[in-house]
């Protein structure tokens, strides 16, 4: 198909059509082209395909898919393979029901626990996020359904989201914000990209030049299409400049007459609708490449896969006594209204009609004969059942209370206020701990909660969302079917009050000021060595490992070399299960431009049998040692030693190595900022110092009634904060002898 010549025919309002949504979920079609229209539908953990939506005043109707895990449950699996399955799934879904883009993956970063949404997210590590939505998106695609990743950019929380300025540094979206989209685009391919509601430094998503075309898509070879979130436009010609094809929903014909208008009045360029129209011509005929309409969803088999999936996100936080897994013949309770009526979405747009749900207390007939107490609800205390829970709990072996956070707690639109659970809920746990020592509470939430009653809980499992099959899922894990191996890819920390957003998050009505700057989640906490109630990467196994013999390739590297890293891991236990092996990094010389003490940069999941040993490999380039240099503009690895962390959380890293990296130093900022400290850093060379030595000498000297040792120490402190223009006042230096200096600092900075 000549997609220029479809173009050429097409008229200025057939091509300006093409600019806006015809309804909810449909782009338009153009009959005289033969374009035809593409469907959306929410995503991204299941399909939200809706019917009735055509017309204006009908009601849609939603049609059932299944419910698999949402993102915060996925982002613990740490397992690429998984979310790639998980993306084949949704794809075969999308097409039995003619969808050819699912609105998803979200990749946000998890900025603060409070985010009302973070349950679509996956993690607030950029680099684990990154992987994971790369491997979903490729397994979408391969089913030829197109990808839509969101919300392009700095889209951080719920309050005021559709007007709200986030104000962040470069460097920071550099490194924390923008690194998960990059991957989707580089390595995801992904067909398609949503743009937030927000501003981002003063201008709105939707028509932000330079990061739709200047980073998108020039800088990350982006080729596909920039939709925007759901009433997510401001100014359309300056959207549509700035790189934004398609405006969702429908705008009515409202601004896609602005651009007729701004085209025949000349203030619109009529070659860059063209581009946008001829991107979008190629995504839909990517769309429609892969397009089938003679498949049936097996929706048995996905219910199936959606409880085996769900059971590797799972992740055990507390174990003592090795109460877990459950033992044949023990008398066990069921507390709480989740064990029959579990809550496993988040709501808002990504609410799904789910073709069944299974509960826990359903699932664990399969593996004993379990008593159930329902002592609190949704609604809170459950008068009628309450105490007949605590002499249930008294009579038993072990009480399980299934707690988590209601939908009225977490959900888009709106942002969390605190990290409790319900305070009904801490009660009941109370009440049952008071009589029962063996205690067990399984977790149902999107975001991670505070605990006051956590040294009373002996065994404590976290399910998150799990989507419809949790309940099987949960009753696998609780009678030892399932080895758990989840890990957190979050922080919970111990108070709201210790996360670096705290003081002034979502108080500012028209701007976010991202302060913490790459500080967020397990940066902050571990940088300040600061107590936390599960550390990122935690997760407990009913199996146990050890690391060893840990290797690397070489020991020193230049700046562009690769780097292979790789580490010998046995099941020392009993039962077979995986670990999540976690690479980190840190840097070991006097840091000059705020770094975290150690950031994520490899991981891999690994299945052993008993007594199995595995080698895993790690792969390290550049940019895993680098940080962006903002003078630059781009990643730079300083020279120094780094150490490398492999171990099972952030926390608990036990072997270690370092290696010697040798880089190019970074050209000298040569303004009235330099200083002679920066010129002996930058350079030892013989004819530079023969030229600072006499302008120095006599500001060496001004200090000679102080003893050797303090005498050097002050000078060296002073002169390394000395700007070369301040030399004059200490000496008989003329502005021919600075400009000397700086004319021999420019020919060392071109070499």
């Amino acid at each position: 198909m000549d997609l220029w010549q479809i173009i050429h025919d097409m008229t200025l309002e057939e091509k300006a059509s093409l600019c806006s949504g015809e309804n909810n979920w449909d782009t338009k079609a153009v009959e005289s082209q033969a374009v035809p229209s593409i469907r959306m539908s929410d995503g991204p953990h299941g399909v939200r395909r809706q019917d009735n939506y055509q017309t204006r005043g009908e009601k849609p109707t939603t049609r059932p898919s299944v419910c698999f895990p949402v993102a915060a449950a996925l982002g613990a699996s740490f397992d690429r393979v998984l979310l790639n399955r998980v993306g084949t799934l949704l794809g075969e879904e999308a097409l039995a029901n003619d969808v050819q883009v699912l609105l998803g993956p979200g990749v946000n970063m998890k900025r603060s626990p409070l985010c009302g949404r973070n349950f679509e997210y996956y993690s607030e590590d950029p680099f684990l996020t990154g992987e994971l939505a790369a491997a979903y998106i490729q397994g979408l695609q391969s089913q030829g359904v197109s990808a839509c990743v969101k919300h392009f950019a700095a889209n951080n929380q719920e309050y005021r989201r559709m007007s709200a300025d986030s104000i962040v540094d470069e460097r920071t979206l550099r490194e924390i914000y923008l690194p998960a989209f990059e991957a989707a685009v580089r390595q995801g391919r992904a067909h398609s990209v949503m743009c937030s509601y927000n501003r981002l430094n003063g201008t709105y998503a939707c028509e932000n030049e330079w990061l739709l075309t200047d980073v998108l898509r020039e800088e990350w070879g982006f080729n596909g299409v920039v939709v925007t979130d759901w009433g997510a436009m401001n100014d359309r010609c300056r959207a549509l400049e700035a790189g934004l094809n398609i405006e969702m929903p429908s705008s009515n014909g409202v601004t896609d007459k602005n651009i007729v208008d701004a085209v025949r009045s000349g203030k619109l360029d009529e070659a860059m609708l063209d581009k946008r129209v001829y991107e979008t011509l190629r995504w839909t005929e990517w769309c429609y490449s892969g397009r089938r309409t003679d498949t049936e969803t097996p929706y048995d088999r996905h219910d199936l896969a959606a409880r085996a999936i769900a059971g590797e996100c799972a992740v055990l936080l507390k174990n003592e006594d090795g109460i877990l897994p459950l033992a044949d013949g023990q008398k066990i309770v069921f507390i709480g209204e989740y064990a029959e009526s579990p809550r496993f979405q988040g709501g808002g747009s990504s609410h799904i009609t789910c073709t069944k749900v299974t509960p826990a207390l359903e699932a664990s007939a399969e593996y004993a004969d379990v008593e159930y107490v329902r002592m609190f609800t949704d609604e809170g205390r459950d008068d009628k059942t309450w105490d007949m829970a605590i002499s249930a709990a008294e009579k038993a072996d072990v009480a399980v209370v299934f707690a988590g956070l209601p939908t009225s707690y977490e959900s888009e639109g709106f942002d969390r206020s605190h990290l409790n659970l319900p305070d009904y809920q801490e009660e009941a746990i109370e009440a049952i701990a008071a009589v029962q020592p063996n205690l067990v509470v399984v977790l149902h939430n999107g975001s991670p909660v505070t605990l006051r009653n956590i040294d009373k809980i002996k065994g404590l499992l976290e399910m998150y969302l799990a989507g419809q099959a949790v309940g099987g899922a949960a009753a696998d894990i609780l009678f030892g079917k399932v080895n758990p191996s989840g890990k957190l890819a979050e922080t919970f920390p111990l108070r709201l009050e210790d996360n670096p957003t705290y003081p002034d998050y979502a108080k500012n009505k028209t701007e976010v000021r991202y302060s913490e700057g790459q500080y967020i989640g397990y940066r902050y906490y571990d940088s300040r060595n600061m107590d936390v109630l599960f550390p990122f990467g935690h997760g407990l196994s009913y199996t146990s490992f050890k690391l060893k013999n840990l290797r690397i390739s070489a020991e020193k590297i230049k700046e562009d070399d690769s780097l292979t890293v790789s580490v010998d891991i046995k099941n020392t236990g009993v039962r077979a299960g995986k670990e999540v092996i976690q690479l980190y990094i840190g840097y070991d010389g006097e840091d000059h431009v705020g770094r975290p003490v150690r950031q994520l940069k490899g991981f891999e999941k690994v299945r052993l049998e008993p007594g199995e040993i595995k080698t895993v490999m790690f792969y390290l380039d550049k940019r895993s040692f680098a940080y962006y240099n903002t003078e630059i503009s781009d990643w730079y690895a300083e020279s120094g030693r780094y150490t490398i962390y492999i171990g099972t959380s952030s926390r608990d890293l036990p072997v270690k190595c370092s290696v010697e990296l040798v880089a190019k130093p970074l050209p000298l900022k040569l303004d009235d900022t330099l200083t002679v400290g920066d010129i002996l850093e930058f350079t030892d060379d013989r004819e530079v110092l023969e030229k600072l030595s006499p302008m120095v000498s006599r500001f060496t000297g001004d200090f000679s009634g102080l003893d050797g040792k303090e005498h050097r120490q002050m000078f060296s402190h002073m002169l390394d904060g000395l700007p070369l223009h301040s030399v004059k006042s200490f000496s008989n230096t003329t502005d021919e002898d600075i400009e000397a200096v700086y004319e021999f600092l420019r020919r060392l900075n071109e070499q």
